[in-house]
Parts: C-alpha cells; structure tokens; sequence
C-alpha cells in the first residue's frame, strides 16, 4: 500500500527516528501506525543492546525538587558523548527520571527503572531504549540520591558537578534570603573543594586509625624527629591528625570566600545575624563518570580500520 509523507512526518515526529527507518516501519506495518511504532521500538532494543557494551562515562547530573512534599532528588544519567547529553531529548530524560524518584516510593535504581513516570504509559527503561533509537549512544540511570526536608541544590558546568546539602533549620529560616545565599556558598565550596566528610565524628573509625598509623610512621621515618620519645611522636601525630580533618571535614573546612574562618564559624555568623540557627544535617556531591572509564579515540586507528 502507498505511505504517505505525512504519516512518515509524523512518526518520525513522535519517535525521533530517521525518515527512511519510519517509511520502512510503515510499511512492514501495512500502513498501520501503532503497530510501525512498535516495530521502530523493538528496533530500538536490538540496537540498545548492541550498544550495551559500550563505555557511557559522559552525561549529566541533574535535580529536582518538590516544594509542596519538601523531597529533592538528585540523578545522574551517562552517555557515551557529551555532545549526546546536550540533546534536549536526554535532559527530558534524566529530568523525568529524577522527578519519579520524588513523587514514587522509589528506593533503588531497579525500582525506577521498572516505575512508569506520570503522564506515560512507558517504563523509564522503555524510554531510555527508545532515547538509544533515537540518539544512537549507549545511555545508563548510574545513580540517584533522594533527600526530604530543607534542601538546597547546586549544579555546576551544565550538569558536569551536582550538589545537595540537607540542612535542619525551621520554615522562618528556610525562607530567609540571607540563609539561602550562605545555604549556596557551602554548597559552591563542596562542589569545588570535593570535601569527604562533614565533621569530625562522621569519619569511619578505621580511617582514623589507618590516617594515625601513616601519620605515625612519616614522623619515624623522618631523621629530624626519628629519635623523639613515643610520647612527643604521638603529641606530633594528633597535631598532624588535626590537619587532616580540617583538609577533609566539611565544617573544620577554612570558607572559602574568607579563609580567616571555616564554615563552621560562617554558618554560626549567618545564625546570629538571622537569630536562628543552621545546621547541616547531610551533603553529597555527584561528578559525571567519577569512576567510570573514559573512551579514548585513536583518530589514526580509526581511518585505518576504515580502510
């Protein structure tokens, strides 16, 4: 049967597939639309599984927060380009997804994948293959990170570096101007500073105790002070222990707008000057394919295969 061109437009329209692919489907369908989407879609999961062994390290990190229910996510979706993770398709994406963590009971990554967004009649799974139909990249959901309560969010670089900082303080806080402002400069100084812990206390045991141990053994190793008492060796490493946490604990951290203070003290200034208190209660950091292989291209070996 003859297909028109505008049935074509149009279902290349609602799967972002390419002319010639939706003209095909079309017609192994016999005309019938529904049934040519379904055909493009199973398509689409030959080719995500084909392209499921390839390196996604790129992407984005996103947020989002839910006034009325105090829930804020945070998401982290790859892709093998950065040019791909630009793609407006994509960024619905990995927004959608983050906004189903917040309105579902959605505890783990299994959980979303298998959720069916608001508005939808697709899994967020269904959606990312046929996102890998129409953008041709291995695409994954890595991670998510679902806070509820007082929450505020930073993104840096366009999705490259996310940020959330949960903080206990009461609603008249909350809504104070000159508490968002310091709420943002902690959560500026997370992204760029990448500090491990929040405090003190909230370092393992086992860290501590490893961090003393290599403290310990630089001091003995070192002729300046190879002889010293184990008495004084120890006063050393504590002090050195010292330094250590105010390197990596967020609020022994030295702010970084004005280093003759930490953010402890900041956040006690802002607290006096707005007459409430703020306490940090949590905070995490997402960085774009932290841990994942890179795909390196080899020009060279590329045209020679090619040939």
């Amino acid at each position: 049967m003859a297909i028109s061109a505008q049935d074509v437009k149009k279902l290349r329209e609602q799967t972002g597939c390419g002319m010639m692919e939706c003209k095909t489907a079309l017609t192994d369908a016999n005309g019938d639309f529904e049934q040519a989407v379904v055909l493009l879609r199973e398509k689409g999961l030959a080719k995500a599984e084909k392209k499921a062994g390839r390196i996604a390290a790129e992407g984005a990190v996103v947020t989002y927060t839910d006034e009325a229910k105090k829930v804020s996510v945070m998401i982290e979706v790859n892709a093998e380009t950065d040019f791909a993770a630009k793609n407006e398709k994509f960024v619905d994406f990995a927004k959608t997804c983050a906004k189903t963590v917040a309105e579902q009971d959605i505890k783990d990554l299994d959980a979303l994948m298998n959720a069916t967004p608001a508005g939808s009649d697709r899994t967020v799974d269904g959606m990312l293959k046929d996102l890998i139909l129409v953008i041709s990249e291995n695409m994954k959901v890595r991670r998510f990170v679902k806070y509820e309560g007082t929450v505020v969010s930073y993104i840096h670089g366009g999705g490259r570096i996310g940020v959330m900082v949960k903080f206990d303080v009461t609603d008249e806080v909350a809504a104070n101007a000159e508490f968002k402002e310091a709420a943002k400069d902690v959560a500026m100084q997370i992204a760029a500073l990448n500090v491990p812990f929040l405090s003190e206390d909230t370092v393992p045991a086992d860290r501590i105790a490893t961090e003393k141990e290599i403290i310990t053994a630089q001091i003995k190793n070192d002729p300046k002070s190879a002889n010293k008492p184990d008495a004084i060796i120890e006063k050393m490493a504590v002090g050195r222990l010292n330094k250590f946490f105010k390197e990596n604990c967020l609020l022994d951290q030295e702010f970084v707008k004005d280093s003759s203070m930490s953010v402890s003290k900041y956040l006690e200034t802002v607290s006096k000057k707005i007459g409430g208190d703020i306490k940090i209660v949590d905070f995490v950091r997402f960085e774009k394919g932290e841990g994942l292989e890179k795909k390196e291209d080899n020009f060279a070996d590329e045209v020679a295969s090619m040939m």
